[in-house]
């Protein structure tokens, strides 16, 4: 009777995870990956002069393609506003959405989204003009404050003025390149957004030294990739390439050491890409070398953070909760065994 239950448990699962196959299925016969980012925001998702984007999310998107087709170059960019993303991605017109956006509740549930695992432990923030005179948020009464409609902002703001016991105006634009351009131009006193997006985005105004970020934190943001409802299989190919580069990290193993470590690393080592007897890959319906594809392409997770947002990039950003949990973070890898 055991034996029995086993067999039809496991016909279930398999029989439920060829159902929802299909995006995958859907990704090699186009041969390429779709990937939903931002309009533009230095550091995260940002074309150049030539159309070729670049960044920390669109990392994310060319490990997939690795781990896919042993190609990161097998992606299209589609760049989305906050109100356009989440339709593109429930209606199938993006295979992923990796554009600086917040898990949550409503989104999780309600908007029919899965979330990876977080690639960025953000939280929204102030800047100012220096002339403004300001110091702390709490100086704010009154102002008039840009942001973006359709993003966390928009509601942190207004539940942050409300506990205050503070008024403000706001200036809410769709784009996000409108509400820097309303800020830059002097429309508003506030610009309201993710600390990383207020960093990356000072880099282009016209006279950056001219503005500061004041002390508070108003709210978490962890930032995360998300695919649509209803295709574990897919769900769990973003989630695992993902775990991959922070695991990769904690083991040591990065672009450019992985030919030595597949062959002396240890078995977990060994296991993370694909030179021991175990195929994570079939598990997925991946090639057994889909982690060091991935890693080979982009480097482990502290190598794309240095890339695009570390200490020696224009942004400048320090780890801080985004290092490893052994390192004073809380990015920590589930085991891929």
């Amino acid at each position: 009777m055991m034996n029995k239950l086993l067999f039809t448990t496991a016909t279930l699962a398999l029989a439920s995870g060829a159902a929802f196959a299909a995006t995958l299925d859907d990704v090699k016969a186009r041969g390429e990956l779709v990937c939903g980012v931002t309009q533009g925001v230095p550091g995260f998702s940002n074309p150049d002069d030539a159309g070729d984007w670049s960044g920390f999310d669109v990392d994310v998107c060319r490990a997939i393609a690795a781990a896919i087709f042993d190609d990161a170059d097998a992606v299209r960019y589609v760049p989305l506003s906050n109100t356009e993303r989440f339709t593109a991605l429930q209606s199938g017109e993006v295979d992923i959405l990796s554009r600086t956006t917040t898990r949550t509740l409503n989104r999780d549930t309600a908007l029919g989204l899965n979330f990876a695992p977080v690639m960025f432990y953000d939280g929204q923030g102030f800047m100012v003009r220096d002339t403004l005179g300001v110091t702390s948020a709490l100086e704010l009464d009154g102002a008039t404050v840009c942001v973006s409609s359709g993003s966390t902002s928009e509601l942190n703001v207004a539940d942050y003025f409300n506990a205050q016991g503070m008024t403000y105006s706001p200036v809410r634009f769709e784009r996000a390149d409108e509400v820097l351009a309303a800020y830059d131009a002097g429309r508003c006193d506030v610009y309201t957004s993710d600390l990383s997006g207020l960093a990356a985005r000072r880099l282009v105004m016209e006279n950056p030294a001219e503005h500061v970020m004041l002390p508070e934190t108003i709210s978490k943001e962890p930032l995360a990739p998300a695919v649509r409802h209803g295709d574990d299989q897919w769900f769990d190919i973003v989630t695992w390439v993902i775990t991959a580069l922070i695991g990769a990290e904690e083991m040591g193993v990065t672009s450019e050491n992985i030919a030595e470590m597949a062959e002396n690393g240890s078995p977990d080592v060994k296991r993370l890409l694909g030179s021991s007897d175990d195929n994570t890959g079939e598990w997925m319906g991946l090639e057994q070398d889909w982690a060091a594809r991935a890693i080979a392409a982009v480097g482990n997770y502290g190598e794309i953070w240095e890339a695009h947002l570390g200490l020696n990039t224009p942004l400048e950003i320090e780890r801080g909760l985004n290092a490893l949990y052994t390192e004073g973070g809380i990015q920590y890898a589930m085991p891929i065994k």
